[in-house]
């Protein structure tokens, strides 16, 4: 057995008799299943969602605001007057930004971009900042992927004569800022799509303005709509789609050198934004004024872009060893806590921290211990804490840090993500506050990551072909998650891979058809995995590419297996490198016979012997891993220790020396000549005449030695000094009434069973006695 880590929900079993058709699109049952699965239900709906259009995006009318907005920049262009454009730090502001300014220079505006610095100034509008505005002369703020909640910042913009217009995509809060114009879907009755990026709103305003679809603009799009991670579905499906388009194409210098930094061949596709491009523009916000990154969109200029474009990418490598160097400190500071503090909500906290990494930690601490977490960095002169926070699919983050508004000094984001700021003397209020709420809300199984599984598949079904009829879903992210499957087979190869040996990989097979899958960060399940096993796994279909052949390839994600596990380690000479981490201490037995063959094999875990155990005491213990090092004497002893036990791992680690199986039980007739022999000779002298006797019969000198035994204890013969000499008057008895006799057929059994049965074989009898009902055992002591 071993445990998923994750919850997989089959949606695929929950839709079954929603399945549509699609008969004119000739597509695969399975993407049909998947498109149905995405609430597809016509072949317009589909023919739409696997071929967006422009055509079909919402008119920048329908936002309320728009219009308002509008007038009162052309009139601010005809008059002259000055427009500052006031973004974001991240990659979807940095991409607002440079849309917004783009299209009002287009227009001749006045204009100008400022981005808050995030260490000296915080996210989103501020008084010093709009001050400073007025006396350089500007009329008009624009704000870009901000300003939703810049309640006292809009009445400080009235105040000083300034037209603030907020364009934003953030959560609205309880009250709306003064603002000239609100631009914002979620502020819009009559908009039905309320989940634009902040660039996709900015995006509208400047089509608005402009008077036409600004296709140019479509690449910057792309990088906002995809690293922000906004659902992608409806409107934001087709600003991704030809986004993507868009940026593949670009000769916007910018692009071109982010696309060398990056190493990108190609197409560009949603994972190069989001794991290559999206951090890298991240990067300069994290570590310093964003402002290189809007120069980098911005700039015409071939060389300039190129310089800009490696200043980056050395950020983001500072970037990534500051992100190392936190995560390690955060974790230390959760496993050293047992006051069970941080047991549903993880709130760490340290001086020093870099405030602009504090989000990816986060997600790093959400990811190792699957509960939402926050991370502060106090400034001890202020006296203040600021940080992000990550959750759980089953907590919103929004709606319960809305609960405890009053411990923040600022606070903003979404269901799954927030930023945020407080008294450093609130920290730990904070803390209990959120970990009640959590308490409260979930329960156990809340905390595991959902995997939402859309199919179970057959190796035999996949091919090239399917796959890349799959990847017609795409783009993929939020909203239109990419599909996972689920497989169920053996492995035909098992092994770990990489320069640490931290990732798996497992090759299945099916009847004739194999299927190669990678599981990255997942090496130590190796050692919980019997070979055996037959193994469910969940992951991504993609395309592997080696020398020129094409292979499907699963991208795992999760692996569980159902049924207890046997790991066949019988005759090993190596126990120690392959039980090593193999199981758990806590609920590990290891069961060894009386000759303490196991004193020097996993030394550190409680050892009982088959005469010692005591099945009333196996019922009070928790056992999940199961070492045998060495084989009963009886086999109802492992029998009854099984039927209790019942371990999800059972580790078959013992060997035979001098085994019974293959030396051959004398048959009767053996038994007959040997003891009418003794009658004729009267006598027989155990160092002279074995000898004679092994070159005569070509017997071995055990079964001789056994055949005199056996007679001994049945009083057929006597003994002395090594003499044996038949009794005059024996009784009548059988062979079988030999305890030695006894004993070589039941450890010729133990053996055969044991461990000179094949794999299957042995399985089998130990699913029969796990199978066993305990409940009408007594309670019994091992012995002879």
């Amino acid at each position: 057995m071993l445990q998923s880590q994750s919850n997989w929900k089959f949606t695929y079993k929950q839709n079954i008799d929603d399945h549509v058709e699609f008969p004119n699109l000739s597509l695969s049952p399975l993407t049909e299943r998947l498109l149905s699965q995405r609430g597809i239900t016509s072949t317009d709906e589909a023919k739409s969602f696997l071929n967006p259009e422009i055509d079909d995006l919402l008119s920048p009318a329908q936002l309320s605001d728009i219009e308002k907005a509008a007038e009162r920049v052309k009139l601010a262009i005809d008059q002259g007057e000055s427009i500052l454009v006031f973004g974001d730090y991240d990659a979807d502001g940095v991409s607002s930004t440079t849309v917004m300014v783009e299209a009002l220079r287009e227009l001749g505006a006045i204009c100008e971009y400022y981005i808050p610095n995030r260490f000296t100034e915080g996210y989103g509008p501020n008084e010093a900042a709009f001050r400073q505005a007025h006396e350089e002369g500007f009329q008009i703020i624009i704000t870009v992927d901000t300003g939703i909640a810049a309640v006292q910042e809009a009445d400080i913009a009235k105040q000083l004569g300034i037209d603030l217009i907020i364009t934003d995509h953030h959560e609205v809060q309880e009250k709306l800022p003064d603002a000239f114009a609100i631009i914002h879907p979620k502020c819009s009755e009559n908009y039905s799509f309320k989940e634009l990026a902040g660039v996709g709103v900015a995006f509208k305003f400047a089509e608005y303005l402009l008077g036409y679809f600004p296709n140019d603009l479509l690449d910057l799009v792309a990088i906002g709509t995809i690293a922000d991670l906004v659902p992608l579905k409806a409107e934001n499906r087709i600003l991704a789609y030809h986004g993507l388009k868009a940026i593949s194409k670009s000769k916007r210098p910018g692009i071109q050198a982010l696309r060398k930094q990056c190493n990108i061949e190609g197409a560009f596709t949603e994972e190069d934004i989001g794991f290559l491009v999206g951090p890298r523009i991240n990067a300069v916000g994290r570590l310093q004024d964003a402002y290189p990154a809007v120069e980098l969109l911005l700039t015409n200029d071939v060389e300039e872009a190129e310089e800009i474009a490696q200043f980056i990418q050395q950020l983001n490598q500072e970037r990534q060893k500051i992100v190392a160097d936190i995560t390690n400190e955060a974790e230390a500071i959760v496993q050293s806590d047992h006051s069970g503090n941080n047991d549903c909500v993880i709130v760490v906290a340290k001086e020093g921290w870099n405030e602009g990494v504090l989000g990816i930690v986060a997600s790093k601490l959400v990811r190792t211990y699957q509960r939402p977490a926050i991370v502060l960095s106090i400034n001890k002169d202020k006296g203040h804490a600021k940080g992000s926070a990550r959750s759980i699919d089953a907590f919103d983050l929004f709606s319960n840090c809305m609960q405890i508004k009053e411990t923040f000094i600022h606070f903003g984001g979404h269901a799954q993500a927030a930023g945020m700021s407080l008294n450093e003397e609130n920290i730990e209020m904070l803390r209990q506050r959120l970990n009640q709420l959590a308490g409260e809300q979930l329960s156990v199984n809340d905390y595991k990551q959902l995997l939402n599984v859309d199919s179970s598949i057959d190796i035999s079904e996949l091919n090239v072909d399917l796959v890349k009829e799959i990847a017609k879903l795409s783009p993929f992210g939020m909203g239109n998650p990419k599909p996972l499957f689920h497989i169920k087979a053996s492995p035909k190869e098992l092994r770990q891979i990489g320069s640490q040996l931290n990732h798996l990989k497992i090759s299945f097979q099916s009847d004739q058809s194999q299927l190669d899958s990678i599981g990255f960060g997942m090496g130590t399940l190796f050692s919980t995995i019997a070979p055996q096993s037959e193994i469910d796994a969940v992951g991504e279909l993609q395309i592997n590419e080696w020398n020129g052949k094409k292979k499907v390839q699963l991208l795992l994600k999760d692996l569980a297996i159902e049924e207890w596990q046997l790991f066949d380690y019988r005759g090993s000479k190596h126990l120690q490198k392959q039980l090593v981490s193999a199981f758990d201490y806590e609920t590990s037995l290891v069961i060894n016979s009386q000759s303490n063959s196991a004193e020097n094999v996993l030394s550190e875990i409680y050892h009982s012997s088959y005469q010692e155990l005591s099945l009333e005491g196996l019922k009070n213990k928790q056992i999940k891993d199961l070492i045998l090092l060495d084989l009963p004497t009886e086999l109802d002893q492992l029998s009854n220790v099984l039927s209790i036990v019942k371990p999800e791992r059972i580790y078959a680690c013992y060997h035979v020396n001098d085994g019974q199986y293959f030396s051959s039980l004398p048959i009767r007739e053996d038994f007959k000549w040997f003891y009418a022999m003794l009658l004729k000779r009267k006598q027989f002298e155990l160092n002279r005449d074995i000898p004679k006797l092994t070159r005569h019969k070509g017997w071995k000198e055990e079964k001789i030695k056994f055949i005199i035994k056996v007679f001994y204890e049945l009083e057929f013969v006597k003994m002395d000094n090594g003499i044996i000499i038949p009794n005059p008057n024996p009784s009548k008895k059988d062979l079988t009434e030999s305890l030695t006799y006894q004993n070589k057929i039941n450890q010729s059994e133990i053996e055969a069973k044991l461990y000179y049965s094949n794999y299957n074989e042995l399985k089998n009898w130990i699913s029969h006695q796990l199978d066993k009902d305990s409940s009408t055992k007594e309670e019994v002591s091992y012995g002879l």
